[in-house]
């Protein structure tokens, strides 16, 4: 029982692992599926969007396959441990959370219909967890990148939760912060399932989609 809350319990910064001013491991040049960058520079014109929502795999795999989408990439944020490594995200002792970076051409999918997207393929009720998946690094979190995305953002939580609410769910736990650090996930760790077919996909969602009339209106 001990252990479970440790890993439901999100580390302060002063306990969290000392980190580092350098990547343990190089970050491949190119998308598996798509075949540009996953670094910047990007293309002038494309924006980006960082997500949190359980196992980077599936949800890797979910956003390169959306329409407008450039490039994607598996990493962690949210967290106080520089360059953190895979064995120390999931230990839960450096506060990140696994996320996935969407850059995304503006003109075919705006961010509003990616954070709609965001919502629906996965349960963003469960607090610090995803599924079967427990521990603050499965957490659900919009990591905004200026004011424009916190807006949406948080009016979209509006929106969802109260027809959540109306439907007997639980509130919704996604933490809604600006962007510190996205920091690349290991190289076996991008596009992970386009390498492995079948390999694991664990995000559960609450069956209900996302209202998107509602939050263009409110936009």
């Amino acid at each position: 029982m001990l252990f479970g809350r440790r890993k439901t319990q999100l580390v302060t910064p002063d306990r969290a692992l000392q980190g580092r001013d350098h990547y343990l491991f190089p970050v491949p040049a190119a998308h598996a599926v798509l075949g540009h960058a996953l670094q910047p520079p990007f293309p002038d014109g494309l924006q980006q969007a960082v997500f949190g929502l359980g196992c980077f795999w599936g949800a890797e795999e979910i956003f390169w396959g959306q329409a407008g989408v450039w490039t994607t990439a598996a990493g962690y944020t949210g967290g106080s441990t520089a360059h953190p490594d895979y064995k120390e995200v999931c230990s839960g002792l450096t506060g990140h959370t696994e996320a996935v970076l969407v850059v995304f051409d503006p003109d075919v999918v705006s961010y509003a219909q990616l954070v709609a997207t965001f919502f629906e393929v996965h349960d963003p009720t469960q607090g610090m967890r995803q599924g079967n998946d427990v521990g603050t690094q499965y957490r659900s979190g919009i990591y905004y990148l200026d004011d424009e995305q916190q807006r949406v953002a948080e009016q979209a939580v509006q929106v969802l939760g109260s027809t959540l609410a109306e439907r007997g769910y639980g509130r919704v736990t996604t933490e809604i912060a600006p962007l510190g650090k996205f920091y690349y996930a290991e190289a076996h760790h991008q596009q992970y399932l386009a390498k492995h077919p079948h390999g694991y996909r664990c995000h559960s969602t609450t069956g209900v989609t996302f209202p998107r009339e509602a939050l263009a209106a409110a936009l």
